[in-house]
C-alpha cells in the first residue's frame, strides 16, 4: 500500500530542484496579490540566474502576496527534475513552451495525490482505503508520463474520478455529525464568529473575508474553500478535512488558532487577539459567484 507521507510522497515543494517553473509558466495581473502584469511563460523580472527569487523573503512587503500563497505540491521539481530529466528551459529553449503547458497539468496531479493521501491516512476511511490506494498509485503513473503524454491528460476528468472517492471519504469521516451544508455556499464576508461548523460541508464555499473567529471547524470538509482574507483567529481547525497550506496561507489567524497536524501556522500570522463577543447569524457584505465543486 502506498504511504501517506507528503515528503515521501513527493508532494512538498523543493524550488532548489525546480527551474523556477512557478515564476516563468504562470500568468498575473497587477492587482492587490501582483505589483505587475505577467504573461504565461515570461520569466518574471525578480526571477535571478540561479532560478531563485531576489525578493524572496520580502514577497508581501513588495507586492507579491499572491506568491505567497501558491504551492506547486512538488511539481516543480518532478516537471524540472524527472519529466524533463534536469535540463532547464534556459539550457534547451525549445522544450519551454512544453515545460510551460506540462507544469499546470503535474501540478493538479500532485494536488490530488495530496487529498488522497490524506484521506488513506483517516482511519474512518478504512472501508475505502484499497480504493484510495489504488487512486494515489494510478494518479502518481500519470504524474511519470512522457511530456507529450502529459499533455494530453484530461485533468477535468482526473478531478472527478477522484473527488467522487474523496466525498465518499467526507461522508465516513463526518458520518452520525449532522454537519450543515454549506457546500458551494456565497459566505462573502459572512459573520460566522463563534459558529459551530463542526463536521460541516464547506466543499467549495466562498468564505472570503468571512468572520471565523473562534469558529469550530473541526472535521469541516474545507476542500476548495476560498478562505482568502478569512479571518482564523482562535479558530479550532484540528482534524478539519482537506485544508490545504495555501488555503491558510491565504486567510489571516494567530497563535490560537489550531490546525491540523500536517500544516504549518503562515508567517504572517499574528499574535492572538482579544477574544470578542461571538455575533450572530451569517450575514454577509457583498455576494459572490456561482459554484466552485
Amino acid at each position: 500500500m502506498p504511504g501517506t507521507n507528503p515528503r515521501e510522497l513527493g508532494l512538498l515543494a523543493d524550488c532548489e530542484s525546480c527551474f523556477g517553473l512557478c515564476c516563468v509558466a504562470l500568468p498575473f495581473s497587477a492587482s492587490a496579490d501582483f505589483a505587475a502584469d505577467k504573461d504565461a511563460g515570461q520569466p518574471c523580472h525578480h526571477l535571478r540566474d540561479d532560478f531563485r527569487c531576489s525578493i524572496h523573503d520580502r514577497l508581501r512587503q513588495s507586492g507579491f502576496a499572491g506568491c505567497t500563497v501558491f504551492d506547486c505540491f512538488g511539481a516543480g521539481q518532478k516537471v524540472s527534475q524527472v519529466t524533463f530529466e534536469g535540463t532547464s528551459w534556459r539550457e534547451a529553449p525549445g522544450t519551454a513552451r512544453r515545460m510551460y503547458s506540462v507544469f499546470p497539468v503535474v501540478r493538479q496531479l500532485h494536488e490530488l495525490l495530496w487529498y488522497l493521501a490524506e484521506a488513506l491516512a483517516l482511519d474512518a476511511a478504512r472501508p475505502v482505503h484499497a480504493e484510495l490506494a489504488e487512486a494515489i498509485a494510478a494518479t502518481e503513473r500519470l504524474t511519470l508520463r512522457s511530456a507529450g503524454e502529459l499533455e494530453k491528460i484530461d485533468v477535468e476528468a482526473e478531478r472527478v474520478r477522484v473527488n467522487t472517492l474523496l466525498l465518499r471519504v467526507s461522508e465516513l469521516v463526518r458520518a452520525g455529525r449532522a454537519g450543515k451544508d454549506h457546500r458551494g455556499a456565497d459566505l462573502i464576508g459572512a459573520r460566522l464568529s463563534g459558529a459551530d461548523l463542526r463536521a460541516a460541508s464547506l466543499r467549495g464555499a466562498y468564505l472570503i473575508g468571512a468572520d471565523l473567529r473562534g469558529a469550530d471547524l473541526r472535521q469541516a470538509d474545507l476542500i476548495g474553500a476560498d478562505l482568502r482574507g478569512a479571518d482564523l483567529s482562535g479558530a479550532d481547525l484540528d482534524g478539519a478535512l482537506f485544508l490545504t497550506q495555501p488555503q491558510l496561507d491565504s486567510a489571516r489567524g494567530d497563535r490560537e488558532t489550531r490546525l491540523p497536524a500536517a500544516l504549518t501556522r503562515p508567517a504572517h500570522w499574528s499574535a492572538p487577539q482579544r477574544p470578542s463577543r461571538p455575533r450572530a447569524g451569517g450575514g454577509r457584505r457583498s455576494r459572490g459567484a456561482g459554484r466552485r465543486r
